[in-house]
């Protein structure tokens, strides 16, 4: 028997279970093949393949990649990927490949934000960084947001999935008479809007409101006015700023995955409050998550979360010497930084079918 000097695996914990430690390594062959099948999935939702698939008959390789005007090699191979992971059925009689219509609902953009496929490309994403974390993990410090030049378009696909079903018809009315008071004209703000699709969706909605975004982001900006333009909007105006240094007044503000991920979150929603006007609400939507680590143990997304903290939220933040909340950023820490910063009434609402996210309605006290 080694002994604990050697790295004995009884070391600290008593003999050895060679039936637990069976069973974990099936586990961590599970984790490898679920990397594989998330990056294998995330190219077949870029490639189209999905969409390309749901809803048709059995196709060939030589059939869909005509269909998707993609490399036939390629397609074969990844369709073998799909196959033994159990995604695409596989009917070797003919050599056709099918897409059941209960896996398409959680792979096609016709899936909405329920279309899995796309979270996906995280995955790649942090890929990209990997050496660089681990520097940081040795280092201290962090990653800066401009090694993730992809980040921004991912997310704004991810939102905009979510934006053009549920913003309007189930995120505003989450706060009482929001909807009403939007229809009748008011001013509103989106901090940290990204390429400002939130504001741009809100806008067309609600055409005698005013709506500006903030990002520190030209480039998100630039996408966001074009955006507008091409709808033809008037009432939106996005601009490039720092969240802490807020201009002008408003009767809703607004901040959706965000807050957390900043270098100065406590300064951000103190801006915040001061440029509420009197009666004004901030919507603020963020992390499904408790503070308290063992309250994540079972939660559905629990090891997504904590990978997107250390791959981007945390260090991101940390990379500038801000904060680097993370996943400490949870309904508690929400709560109590929100009342830091002036907001004496907060209530907590969720969105049926959506276990990412929660929403906080805040007003001043």
């Amino acid at each position: 028997m080694a002994s604990p000097e050697n790295g004995s695996p009884e070391n600290g914990s008593g003999e050895l279970d060679p039936m637990k430690a069976e069973a974990f390594a099936g586990r961590m062959v599970d984790v490898l093949n679920g990397a594989a099948l998330a990056l294998m999935t995330s190219v077949g939702h870029q490639a189209g393949l999905f969409d390309a698939m749901a809803g048709s008959p059995p196709a060939t390789s030589p059939e869909l990649a005509a269909r998707t005007a993609l490399d036939e090699r390629y397609v074969r191979e990844w369709l073998g990927g799909m196959v033994v992971g159990g995604i695409v059925e596989y009917d070797p009689a003919d050599g056709t490949y099918r897409l059941p219509p209960e896996h398409a609902a959680s792979l096609t953009a016709a899936a909405g934000p329920d279309n899995l496929a796309g979270i996906m490309q995280y995955v790649g994403l942090m890929g990209e960084v990997e050496q660089q974390v681990v520097g940081a993990f040795r280092h201290g410090g962090g990653v800066p947001y401009s090694a993730y030049p992809r980040f921004q378009a991912l997310q704004a696909e991810e939102s905009a999935r979510v934006y053009d079903l549920a913003l309007v018809d189930t995120i505003v009315p989450l706060v009482p008479g929001l909807t009403e008071r939007l229809r009748a004209g008011i001013d509103a703000l989106d901090v940290g809007t990204g390429q400002g699709h939130a504001p741009v969706v809100l806008a067309a909605a609600f055409p005698e409101s005013r709506f500006h975004g903030l990002d520190q982001s030209e480039e998100g900006i630039a996408v966001g006015r074009s955006q507008a333009e091409r709808r033809g909007l008037a009432n939106v105006t996005l601009a490039v700023g720092d969240s802490t240094g807020i201009a002008g007044t408003y009767d809703l503000i607004t901040a959706f995955d965000v807050i957390h991920d900043l270098a100065e979150p406590a300064a951000t929603l103190a801006a915040i409050a001061a440029a509420l006007r009197p009666g004004g609400t901030f919507l603020m939507g963020d992390i499904a998550a408790s503070s308290r680590l063992e309250e994540n143990v079972g939660h559905p997304f629990g090891p997504a979360l904590y990978c997107f903290s250390v791959f981007y939220c945390m260090t991101t933040s940390l990379s500038t010497g801000g904060a680097g909340l993370g996943t400490v950023w949870g309904e508690q820490t929400a709560r109590r930084m929100l009342a830091e910063a002036g907001f004496g009434e907060v209530e907590v609402r969720s969105v049926e079918g959506d276990p990412l996210n929660v929403y906080y309605v805040a007003r001043k006290d």
